[in-house]
């Protein structure tokens, strides 16, 4: 924290500390850009470490130029699955359509990434492990702010003062809680339930996506490669969230398995499975949509503050766009409101687009009627003779400004 009473050319010289609440991706790629700006930089997880595993998550656009910045472009092409057909399947398991996943998805000429959402967490800590400080299995507990800085007490018991506060710290973020209020105030929920799990690849499947579909519910299998696990993805549409579910593991795999009660082709097998899993991972599909990203002193980036839904394929991407925006804002502006007014100027329009991708993606990959899925299916089967799709505007709507540490 900078002292009181010092002149305004001294301050300018002490390098401003900024805590960053969260080490999944926005997080780690703030840090990088924000010792770049020139910043003492420290990064709370409550995790015991960098996570692992994940479900394969995309780079795309804007967000490749990002890591192409970081100089880690390179290794995340070196880390690509490169996934070479989406199979559609009927109720009974009869194929509806085999494409290319890009003429889905749309693609930038090549450029576009998919990578292990743990191989990417991977590189960006070690891309800045040996100049941020790393707090792993704890957690911010209470942000008091006032004129100086942040008073931040950890559940640990540690103490110490910041003049930044960010929350990366994702779509069920503390941060935001602790200073916005609830989540529901936040929450758009998209009509949908989701669980994600890994189980064996007894199907011997390679590099490619099966995706099973009836009027409502989908089940997916994903091989990355030629591993001996697949991630499952058992998805079903739900008018209301089940609260209950939510905050009960048990309850959660009881709801889908009467969900998927009487199911066809090998979706009984993965119900089995995620009844099994150690892995399972249970959410709704939603939105966070917010009229302001920051308060005082605290800032939120990421799904913490914007999160578009996977229904988007962008939440990875909006996630580092975000972080890159954020620093340079920083970098630009000593004045912290001043920051993150501009970093909300940049970034929102480039927000809004990606978030309205989510009708798209949920009427291609799990219609809610009969209807729609035929008109779905028939969509498929005149994709097989095209070429890859075009990628969205909103993949490459927002344009960087170059990069330079604050003076």
């Amino acid at each position: 924290m900078t002292p009181t009473g010092l002149s305004m050319d001294v301050r300018t010289t002490v390098k401003r500390r900024v805590l960053i609440s969260g080490a999944g991706i926005s997080g780690p790629a703030l840090a990088y850009w924000l010792h770049r700006a020139g910043c003492a930089v420290t990064v709370v997880e409550k995790a015991g470490g960098p996570r692992a595993g994940g479900y394969p998550i995309d780079i795309r656009g804007t967000a490749t130029e990002v890591v192409r910045r970081m100089g880690i472009l390179p290794h995340l092409r070196d880390a690509h699955i490169d996934s070479r057909r989406c199979t559609f399947l009927n109720a009974d398991g009869s194929e509806v359509a085999s494409v290319d996943p890009r003429a889905l998805a749309g693609g930038a000429g090549g450029q576009d990434v998919e990578v292990r959402r743990g191989d990417l967490a991977a590189l960006l800590h070690a891309l800045v492990r040996d100049d941020v400080e790393f707090l792993f299995g704890d957690s911010a507990a209470t942000l008091d702010q006032h004129g100086q800085g942040v008073d931040v007490t950890f559940r640990s018991g540690r103490r110490d003062t910041f003049d930044l506060v960010v929350g990366a710290d994702g779509m069920h973020s503390q941060t935001r809680e602790s200073l916005f209020g609830p989540e529901e105030r936040f929450h758009r929920y998209l009509g949908y339930c989701f669980a994600v799990f890994t189980m064996p690849n007894t199907f011997g499947l390679s590099h490619e996506l099966i995706v099973w579909n009836t009027p409502g519910k989908a089940a997916v299998l994903y091989a990355v490669g030629d591993d001996d696990e697949l991630h499952a993805f058992l998805n079903f549409h739900h008018p209301e969230p089940p609260c209950e579910a939510l905050r009960n593991p048990g309850a959660q795999r009881d709801l889908v398995d009467a969900v998927f009660a009487g199911a066809g082709w090998e979706v009984p097998g993965m119900v089995r499975a995620m009844r099994d899993a150690d892995d399972l991972f249970f959410d709704t599909a939603g939105q966070i949509r917010m009229p302001h990203w920051s308060s005082g002193r605290v800032v939120l980036v990421g799904d913490a503050a914007y999160a578009p839904s996977f229904l988007t394929g962008q939440g990875t991407s909006l996630a580092l766009a975000g972080a890159y925006m954020l620093a340079h804002a920083l970098a630009t502006h000593r004045d912290h409101t001043a920051a993150f007014a501009a970093y909300e100027r940049g970034l929102r329009e480039f927000v809004a687009m990606n978030q309205a991708l989510a009708g798209k993606g949920a009427a291609r990959l799990f219609p809610t009627t009969a209807r729609a899925l035929e008109q779905r299916n028939t969509m498929l089967r005149g994709l097989v003779t095209l070429p890859s799709a075009p990628a969205p505007p909103a993949h490459s709507a927002l344009t960087l400004p170059e990069f330079a540490p604050m003076r």
